[in-house]
């Protein structure tokens, strides 16, 4: 059988436009001209006799064959450049990269991270935070650590690590914090309540839990992102609703209280990674994530 293929450049180049949907996208990935990737595709599709890409609007997309070989080179160059960075790290295997959102990074991973290194020296951790939307199947990711609801995708393996738990948090600091503590859950109807943009819906949850009116819910101040959020209630700005894993340290430090308790909703807080990709440093770290989480 001929072990020949068509030559590596042209196969960086589809892999790319594939990946990208784009050929201007994929000619600034690979620092060449839009005209070379272009050349790179046609001689591809010389080589193999077969149509990869057809114009979609402004862009491109996959024909049957191109959807093919789009699964077979990203899993191919996806496994190049892990094992090129192994062995730039000296031959042996590389650092496991987590990705995780900042706020989970900051609030509960952080303060754990020695523990961590000490527990499972051999996973040599390195830790990518992001507070956008985390994607489990970017390149370069060993794992990826975030709160989710099910069904989950047949492509990732997804290890659940423990029920999502959200309630209202207030600061001693808080103006009100000695009236507001002795009153029932439906005082935080009069309430403006501090709350993130990335998740609108946790308050309305929770008042519905309560058997509260969510219409009746009056929001205040508004960020971008959890961490802020949280920091702004510890500051006394006002009452936040958070998840109780990210507020654990605070209420144990009383820095924050919890007076209305916590509720369970459909969310877990999962690790993702990729089936095409096993690496079983991913089910070692699943088990002591599991376990810490229950401490």
């Amino acid at each position: 059988m001929s072990r020949d293929l068509p030559p590596l450049n042209a196969l960086r180049a589809f892999d790319a436009v594939a990946r990208l949907g784009s050929l201007s996208r994929a000619a600034d990935e690979l620092h060449v001209t839009h005209g070379a990737v272009s050349r790179q595709l046609r001689l591809l599709e010389d080589q193999l006799g077969v149509s990869l890409l057809v114009k979609d609007g402004r862009g491109v997309k996959l024909t049957d064959a191109g959807r093919r070989l789009g699964e077979a080179s990203t899993d191919a160059f996806e496994r190049l450049r892990r094992v090129c960075g192994e062995l730039r790290q000296g031959g042996g295997e590389g650092p496991f990269v987590l990705g995780c959102p900042g706020s989970l990074l900051a609030r509960w991973f952080i303060p754990r991270l020695d523990r961590l290194n000490r527990e499972l020296p051999e996973l040599r951790l390195q830790l990518s935070a992001s507070e956008g939307e985390l994607d489990p199947r970017r390149g370069g990711v060993g794992a990826t650590l975030l709160f989710a609801e099910p069904p989950w995708p047949a492509d990732m393996r997804v290890f659940e690590l423990a029920v999502e738990r959200i309630g209202p948090v207030l600061s001693p600091r808080h103006p009100r914090f000695a009236e507001l503590r002795q009153a029932g859950p439906a005082t935080l109807l009069d309430e403006p309540l501090l709350h993130t943009t990335s998740r609108p819906q946790a308050w309305p949850q929770w008042a519905t839990t309560q058997g509260l009116d969510a219409s009746k819910l009056r929001l205040g101040q508004g960020f971008e992102h959890l961490y802020y959020l949280l920091e702004a209630a510890v500051a006394g700005l006002g009452v936040a609703i958070a998840p109780q894993a990210l507020v654990a340290d605070d209420l144990a430090a009383g820095r924050l209280a919890a007076p209305w308790g916590f509720v369970e909703t459909k969310a877990r807080l999962t690790l993702w990674t990729p089936l095409r990709q096993p690496d079983p440093r991913a089910a070692q770290l699943a088990d002591w994530l599991r376990a810490a989480f229950h401490d």
